[in-house]
């Protein structure tokens, strides 16, 4: 069977799905989460996200990290090469909803920028010093702006 243009143009597929209990719109979070994974081409990904607690998320760091408190995101990557991203992510709503009163600006750009977050994680991309930290933020910024969403990380200032 031969392949149109049409088909031909259409990203890669992605399986990714956002859940949670919050009052927020996940249609939005899938539909730019899937539109990051096409910037990064990262063809045929599968990617969980679920939206949780300080409470959750405490749970899910001490159990998985050894560390008490809760955390912005945490990163569950089964990825077995470098053209797909298969991975678990937990975002925290109420630490994204701290910092997006803090930094004002809306919780929605504060979720997707976890969601990135973690994804760049899976990318290799760390942040466990003060130069990789840098390098990894302006990496999100560059994701999130490339999508239309615009710079979060550095909207901090």
């Amino acid at each position: 069977m031969e392949e149109t243009k049409e088909q031909l143009d259409q990203p890669p597929p992605a399986n990714i799905t956002v859940q949670g209990d919050a009052d927020i719109d996940y249609n939005w979070l899938e539909e730019q989460t899937h539109n990051a994974l096409c910037f990064l081409h990262r063809d045929y990904s599968d990617v969980s996200i679920r939206i949780v607690t300080d409470e959750e998320m405490s749970q899910l760091h001490v159990k998985h990290s050894g560390v008490e408190g809760t955390t912005d995101v945490l990163t569950f990557d089964y990825s077995r090469d470098k053209n797909s991203l298969h991975a678990d992510i937990a975002v925290c709503i109420d630490v994204a909803d701290i910092e997006a009163t803090k930094r004002g600006h809306a919780l929605q750009n504060e979720l997707l920028l976890y969601i990135v977050h973690g994804i760049l994680h899976c990318c290799g991309f760390d942040d466990h010093n003060e130069e990789a930290h840098e390098l990894m933020h302006k990496e999100e910024d560059r994701v999130l702006s490339a999508i239309g969403v615009g710079a979060v990380w550095s909207s901090e200032t």
